[in-house]
């Protein structure tokens, strides 16, 4: 039986506009005088504390415990900002897909696994009513690796519904084979879905349990029989 199914942000849940990638720019200029250019890396699949490391090192910005928190403090005041200029929209099936989960006879927890750090994850799902859907959740706050996001994410978990998770317990929704690795780094079954960064048939060459267009495409039904 499925007891969690834990869900991807961007790319699965919803697209911002690239708020996010802008947030990046305007902390790294205003905080430390360096270009604000992203354009050199891909943010598809990375962590926020990730990422900002490697920016960091290409700016030789010391990657100190201060100088994180002085760019985290200004990247989510930027984002806050951008989020509120930009469209950006909930992806398709989400809805439908949460509301047929929450309404199973014996209804899996929902969580998050992300690259988004905590409060990031918060300003970008509260700006689509979508953050009290889930019940818990890991961020880039609690390791800089996804795959072990992934493992905290199956221990809070377990503590959310008092008893160990196996993998085999837990759905993995995700939109770039970094988010199929890190399901398969704690054992989860992996649903891929096409609304992100990653074409169908590179998603599937990865071996995902179901590959689908868009979460329009799958059932709540599906992924808790499988």
């Amino acid at each position: 039986m499925i007891r969690l199914v834990l869900f991807d942000i961007d790319g699965t849940l919803i697209h911002t506009d690239g708020a996010g990638i802008k947030a990046f720019g305007r902390a790294l200029a205003m905080q430390f005088n360096v270009p604000g250019d992203t354009d050199w890396v891909s943010f598809s699949g990375r962590t926020d504390t990730g990422l900002a490391r490697q920016f960091f090192l290409k700016h030789k910005v010391e990657p100190t415990q201060e100088n994180f928190r002085l760019f985290f403090d200004c990247y989510v005041h930027w984002l806050d900002h951008h989020l509120s200029q930009t469209g950006g929209e909930i992806c398709p099936g989400v809805w439908r897909l949460i509301h047929e989960l929450r309404n199973l006879p014996k209804r899996p927890a929902l969580g998050l696994l992300t690259g988004n750090i905590r409060l990031g994850a918060e300003i970008k799902l509260r700006r689509f009513d979508l953050w009290e859907s889930f019940e818990t959740g890991a961020f880039a706050d609690d390791h800089e690796d996804r795959d072990q996001i992934a493992a905290v994410a199956r221990e809070r978990g377990g503590r959310l519904l008092k008893e160990p998770l196996r993998g085999e317990q837990i759905v993995v929704i995700g939109d770039t084979p970094l988010d199929i690795r890190c399901g398969r780094a704690i054992g989860a079954k992996v649903l891929a879905v096409a609304t992100g960064g990653s074409p169908l048939a590179e998603l599937r060459k990865h071996n995902p349990d179901w590959a689908v267009t868009d979460l329009g495409k799958v059932t709540a039904a599906d992924l808790c029989r499988k």
